[in-house]
């Protein structure tokens, strides 16, 4: 499955569950963040903004206001003030023989003065305020990636840049003269009013935001360029294939039970991210990277010097080794290590008994890939527990480590050569899918848990 399908899917999907507030901000944060940001970058907005700052419109804004600055408009108008021994602007004598005249006419004290003054809140200039205000904050948020060496940022954001975007900001005598946007502003007729000026650091403020409003809404386009263009990092598809599975589990389940999942967020006591409920009183949560671990589930080995644990540890690797030589045909596999991702349902059926589909992802069409991945979810299978308990071949007798064979899955990415289907793997310890296959084959595997 090629990027720019990925990306349409997940565009979509995002367009589904995020944005209408089912799917928890803070997961898919986290999820599009790279790991050198810190926890404050979890915040969904946060992050988009970010995201926002590093945008080619926004960065060719930024380098043209030291000259544009220069221009912004204010308003004048005149203020009549009355004074008594003191002349404080242009003396307006028609209106101050008139005063003199209804108050005290002997009195020479008094004056009426006309003052000039300018005006700098328009509109124009609360729309623009509000704009570089947004690209200051995030640019504060973000310090600690500036002073470092981050590719991401520092390709875009010099050290020149950042400090003529904060002597604007700070220093500048205009700039600092407009009032500060309330929480409500700009509103849609001053973004109008910004976008008809005949200035062009007007409506090009006008149209930032507005491009930034949209991405906030939920704008499919806006969503495609952030996950395409400005997303910081652009290559880590294997982040955006996880997220792609992700989705697809949670539309097939929410199609098998034609039901909707309800969604967990990072702010209530239960970490998952999404629970189903049948008719029947099954239950199915779905996890998605560690988020399970506080239901007591966890993937440790075995101590050195536990037989069992030993057993297990070998039976991973002949296993593994099995699993492949099925899968691919007289192929030689090379050890590779990926990031060890999982997703995890948990089916509690009526009884109380539980099932478990631990799932891997592999963004690879590369055999060694491949092969690591098998090995890893074999692993996450052999070393599942649950409170501390084995959850598979846990007496002395059995060796099913692996649960049934429906229990492990792994989604890599689509092969050109052949490979066995989802039937010709019936008997194998766990299950290989590629990514094209996720849609409608993920019904097959789901179904064998109700």
């Amino acid at each position: 499955m090629d990027r720019e399908t990925l990306l349409d899917q997940l565009t979509e999907d995002i367009l589904t569950y995020v944005m209408h507030g089912a799917f928890p901000e803070r997961e898919f944060a986290s999820a599009i963040k790279p790991d050198a940001l810190d926890e404050r970058f979890t915040e969904y907005e946060l992050l988009l903004d970010l995201h926002f700052i590093l945008s080619p419109d926004v960065i060719e804004f930024v380098e043209d206001l030291p000259q544009r600055v220069r221009n912004l408009q204010t308003d004048t108008e005149s203020v009549t003030r009355t004074t008594r021994g003191t002349v404080d602007g242009k003396i307006n004598w028609s209106a101050t023989i008139k005063q003199r005249y209804t108050q005290n006419p002997g009195d020479r004290s008094v004056f009426v003065c006309d003052n000039r003054t300018e005006d700098y809140d328009t509109s124009e200039n609360l729309v623009f305020k509000r704009l570089i205000a947004i690209i200051h904050e995030t640019l504060r948020e973000a310090e600690d990636y500036l002073k470092q060496d981050y590719a991401w940022v520092n390709d875009r954001w010099d050290t020149t840049l950042i400090n003529h975007m904060r002597r604007i900001v700070e220093q500048n005598v205009h700039v600092r003269r407009i009032r500060d946007p309330k929480a409500y502003e700009p509103t849609d007729r001053m973004l109008n009013t910004a976008t008809e000026s005949r200035q062009p650091i007007y409506r090009d403020a006008a149209a930032l935001l507005q491009q930034r409003r949209r991405l906030f809404n939920g704008d499919r386009d806006q969503l495609e360029t952030l996950l395409a263009e400005t997303a910081i990092t652009p290559d880590d598809d294997e982040t955006l294939l996880e997220l792609f599975v992700l989705f697809r589990f949670i539309a097939t389940l929410e199609d098998l039970h034609e039901t909707n999942a309800q969604f967990e967020t990072i702010k209530t006591d239960r970490q998952e991210i999404a629970q189903l409920t049948n008719d029947d009183g099954t239950e199915i949560a779905v996890y998605h990277d560690n988020s399970a671990h506080d239901r007591g589930l966890s993937f440790r080995s075995t101590p050195d010097g536990d037989q069992n644990g030993l057993s297990r540890t070998e039976k991973v690797h002949t296993t593994g080794f099995n699993i492949a030589n099925n899968y691919f045909q007289d192929r030689e596999f090379q050890t590779h290590t990926g990031r060890p991702d999982i997703i995890v349902l948990e089916i509690t059926h009526p009884d109380g008994d539980q099932d478990y589909l631990i799932t891997e992802v592999k963004n690879s069409t590369n055999t060694g890939t491949i092969r690591q991945g098998i090995k890893e979810t074999l692993e996450y299978l052999a070393f599942l527990r649950q409170d501390d308990e084995f959850v598979y071949g846990d007496d002395a007798v059995t060796e099913d480590y692996f649960g049934d064979g429906w229990n492990g899955l792994l989604v890599i990415q689509d092969l050109a050569e052949e490979t066995a289907s989802l039937d010709e793997q019936y008997d194998n310890e766990i299950k290989i899918l590629q990514a094209s296959e996720a849609a409608t084959a993920l019904e097959t595997v789901l179904e064998q848990f109700f």
